[in-house]
């Protein structure tokens, strides 16, 4: 990532949590255990399956997707590894994100796809600053979506017994993304906790809100722009966005960029980039 450390303690989980506990519930008892080292993770992986095809999801798809996937010690060691970077001042934490480089890029950006913006925000009332903002910050423009296997990444931590139940959910919607055609499971690279594409959506949020917005016939959060912007927008507006109203804290929509990462902090550098972007001052 080009800010690898920015989102890491909070994985979206807890915007995801009514999405998580809908489709554990669905799901059929989980027999295999979960552990803390490699020992028992072909097993698991093997009862996972099995969970799979009776959650719905074709044996066809279960196989392609998951026969290479493996244990990733990488992934571990950054779960392990969170520091404590949400805990750094506003003012700290910010200037480490929103430099003259971030605005210069963005604005740039912002000006070559004013027409795709335009479009988005009509559609969803979401500023362009406020999604180039996200888009900035997630990926520094989709410069760097992440390098890690999905699947062997939401397998490792689904396998893990810190946050099994979360994880499990998320790789049974990671195969719901391949059967419906958005992704082949070679293409699907991301952050180590499962994010996805240019702004970075866990596999349950593209699933929920990921868009088609160049009618190309795929949601594509990757390779695609379009897509990927207007999938942040539509979260955004799904969540509460009101338009016209203001995004800074204390404003009606910064609960929404909240939505988005509950860190205060990190909401709180969504909303100065995107001020700097669209050229407000503080």
């Amino acid at each position: 990532m080009a800010d690898p450390l920015h989102r890491i303690a909070f994985f979206k989980a807890a915007r995801l949590f009514a999405t998580v506990l809908c489709g554990f519930a669905a799901a059929p008892a989980f027999a295999a255990p979960c552990g803390d080292d490699p020992s028992g993770f072909r097993a698991w992986i093997s009862a996972f399956k099995e969970e799979a095809a009776a959650s719905g999801v074709s044996r066809a798809v279960i196989e392609r997707a998951l026969r290479d996937v493996s244990y990733d010690r990488r992934v571990i060691g950054r779960d392990r590894g969170q520091g404590g970077v949400f805990k750094k001042s506003f003012e700290d934490f910010s200037a480490r994100l929103v430099t003259p480089r971030r605005v210069s890029r963005g604005k740039a950006l912002m000006r070559r796809h004013a027409a795709l913006l335009a479009k988005i925000e009509r559609q969803y009332g979401v500023p362009s600053a406020v999604v180039v903002a996200i888009w900035g910050l997630e990926t520094g423009y989709g410069a760097d979506n992440g390098r890690f296997p999905i699947f062997s990444a939401l397998a490792t931590l689904a396998y893990d017994c810190r946050r099994a139940e979360t994880f499990r959910a998320e790789l049974l919607d990671a195969l719901r993304i391949v059967e419906r055609g958005d992704m082949k499971p070679e293409e699907m690279r991301g952050d180590w906790a499962g994010e996805i594409g240019q702004t970075q959506l866990l596999p349950s949020s593209y699933l929920q809100f990921a868009v088609d917005f160049n009618g190309d016939g795929t949601r594509d959060l990757i390779r695609d722009t379009a897509d990927a912007l207007a999938s942040t927008a539509n979260f955004l507006q799904a969540k509460g966005w009101r338009r016209g109203e203001g995004f800074r804290e204390g404003e009606p929509n910064f609960a929404v960029l909240l939505e988005w990462n509950k860190a205060r902090v990190y909401a709180k550098t969504i909303a100065r980039l995107a001020q700097a972007l669209s050229g407000e001052t503080e």
